[in-house]
């Protein structure tokens, strides 16, 4: 009977942490969503409220009538699309090959991925490999080319590929299929939960990314979503940038940026609850074999 009740305590305070810890969570989030609907005299008189003293659409009404946030939106969806596709092949492939018992120098490359992991890259060597060498100043490639191989996905599918039992390999090549059959008509199937985890994490890296954007692009046309916050509050004169000049309106900058975020992360936090099973299991992949 003590360790019944030990145990209701011990519940009860976890419980009572993990929705402390779920407010805290929370709370970013209500005061973003609920100060996108205030209007810019309330924010500026009594700042950013849980309950805001005055509502407005005006926020909402101005992005729509701004072209910037579609071809941001346009932009983004697109890198995001080609970058997912591109990082998914070459990360699911390369596994493949580190993953096979017949490659001679298999242990050699996964030392050459995995050191890639601790040393990073050179800024200035990026820069003039991509915009000087490539030529890639002011293209969408520039913000997809740098995030298509990361090694941290690439050891999450060779895990994935060592759980597979080596008989299944071997029969198939006994059946008469070569590598590529074995890949895309075995493999492939059996791993679907972990292409499904690549996936999501990759999406992830392009929607959230705006450093390459940075580097790389100048044309504001060009700014993925990300970009576009920042230099909305890098910028005070959000007027210009997002062409209210034309629009004969006041812009209310305090609630604007609050609107702007959350059309950038409503899609990921709408979509989250419905992909957050693959995120345990992508944390859950070789835990127990390495």
């Amino acid at each position: 009977m003590k360790k019944i009740k030990s145990d209701k305590i011990f519940n009860g305070i976890v419980i009572l942490v993990l929705l402390a810890f779920a407010v805290f969570t929370f709370l970013p989030f209500w005061m973003v969503l609920i100060n996108s609907f205030a209007t810019e005299a309330s924010i500026s008189k009594y700042g950013f409220q849980l309950i805001p003293k005055a509502f407005t659409l005006d926020g909402y009404q101005y992005l729509l009538k701004t072209p910037q946030i579609y071809r941001s939106y346009m932009v983004t969806i697109l890198i995001t699309v080609i970058g997912t596709a591109l990082s998914v092949f070459v990360s699911m492939t390369y596994a493949f090959f580190l993953a096979s018992k017949k490659v001679k120098y298999g242990n050699t490359f996964s030392f050459i991925t995995y050191l890639t992991m601790l040393l990073g890259t050179s800024l200035v060597g990026s820069y003039l490999l991509i915009a000087n060498w490539l030529g890639l100043k002011d293209s969408i490639w520039s913000m997809i080319l740098p995030l298509v191989m990361n090694p941290f996905f690439v050891f999450i599918v060779v895990s994935s590929y060592k759980e597979i039992p080596g008989e299944i390999n071997e029969a198939a090549y006994i059946d008469g299929a070569n590598d590529l059959q074995l890949f895309f008509r075995i493999i492939i199937p059996i791993v679907k939960p972990t292409t499904a985890i690549i996936t999501l994490f990759s999406a992830l890296r392009y929607w959230n990314d705006w450093w390459y954007a940075l580097m790389f692009i100048d044309d504001y046309k060009l700014h993925p979503l990300q970009m576009m916050i920042r230099q909305m509050i890098s910028n005070m004169n959000t007027a210009a940038y997002m062409g209210g000049g034309n629009l004969g309106v006041a812009v209310p900058a305090n609630s604007l940026k609050m609107v702007i975020v959350c059309a950038t992360i409503g899609p990921i936090i709408l979509v989250y609850p419905f992909i957050q099973k693959y995120f345990v299991k992508g944390i859950t992949i070789g835990s127990v074999k390495g």
